[in-house]
């Protein structure tokens, strides 16, 4: 009976621990904490927003990221188009990257702030294996370490070497309207990344017009975090978020401004898909040629495509 029961305790601790597993990139503030005077160490911060850097405070010595001016393609329209690998590089040296740098990236925002940042870091090359998520972000940091509003030091400017865009990490419009909506390929699907009520244009936000993009579903990233504690929920509970979405599948995700469609491709990276990209340009790129086909409601197509 003893046995029976070590047995049973043993496969209950499996289970709740894998029910409550996280990817290996998320850190908390006691990891940070123990490294933060580590002078390889670059913690970025991304605010909904930016002025909070210095009114509401930060942790300390960690550097602002503005996320329209940094993380955007400043002269192009929309300009929340991925930055150009010279650009990028730029910003990174300026805020202190190396190669060997390890950078923490932190936000106010359920890490969908974040998740832009570190796709950018991916699409460029950058080692990823020193690269993490601050778990919880402000919020995680704040309830056990001071948030400090003197500015951070100003960082050596960094030699980080940036790689071209990978080919297999972002897609254009054209992609997205001939594999997606004209052709029907059937082993690739289309993720639209906001809220149900702009998904199926009950609300018109920072857009000419509602709706989603033929074929797309709406899987809510911003849900794949709990908003009090803006801690990841359990890899078992952003699965289930996901689970009519195929792991053989080439995913391509969008969102307005390239923000929760990142984090849509974090989350699923973090669950093993292995073919996901994201559309630079999202609903903005879309939207604004008012030309190209846009579907109203729930459903990914609604009786002009349904055929």
């Amino acid at each position: 009976m003893k046995k029976l029961f070590a047995l049973l305790f043993c496969i209950l601790t499996a289970l709740t621990a894998h029910a409550q597993a996280k990817p290996d990139f998320l850190v908390d503030a006691d990891w940070l904490s123990e490294r933060i005077k580590d002078p390889k160490l670059v913690v970025l911060e991304v605010r909904y927003y930016p002025h909070r850097h210095a009114t509401v405070g930060h942790i300390p010595g960690a550097v602002q990221v503005q996320r329209f001016a940094d993380l955007g393609a400043n002269d192009e329209m929309p300009i929340m188009r991925f930055p150009s690998r010279e650009a990028f590089q730029a910003t990174l040296r300026r805020w202190g990257v190396n190669d060997d740098s390890t950078i923490v990236v932190y936000d106010d925002s359920v890490t969908a702030l974040a998740s832009r940042l570190i796709f950018l870091l991916d699409l460029y090359g950058v080692d990823m294996k020193r690269v993490k998520l601050l778990d919880g972000g402000a919020v995680g940091w704040s309830n056990f370490n001071e948030l400090v509003k003197t500015p951070s030091a100003k960082r050596t400017p960094g030699k980080i070497t940036l790689k071209p865009a990978s080919a297999t990490r972002m897609v254009g419009w054209t992609d997205v309207y001939r594999r997606v909506v004209a052709e029907r390929e059937p082993k690739i699907t289309l993720v639209d990344a906001r809220p149900a009520d702009m998904y199926d244009g009950s609300r018109i936000q920072h857009s000419v017009q509602g709706g989603h993009i033929p074929g797309a579903l709406n899987v809510v990233s911003l849900a794949g975090a709990d908003g009090q504690s803006q801690q990841w929920k359990s890899l078992n509970d952003i699965a289930a978020m996901y689970a009519a979405v195929p792991k053989d599948h080439t995913v391509i995700t969008y969102c307005h401004d390239g923000f929760r469609s990142t984090l849509a491709w974090l989350q699923l990276k973090a669950l093993g898909y292995k073919d996901v990209r994201v559309y630079n340009g999202g609903w903005s790129d879309w939207d604004r040629t008012l030309t190209l086909p846009v579907v109203k409601g729930a459903k990914p197509y609604d009786a002009d495509f349904d055929l």
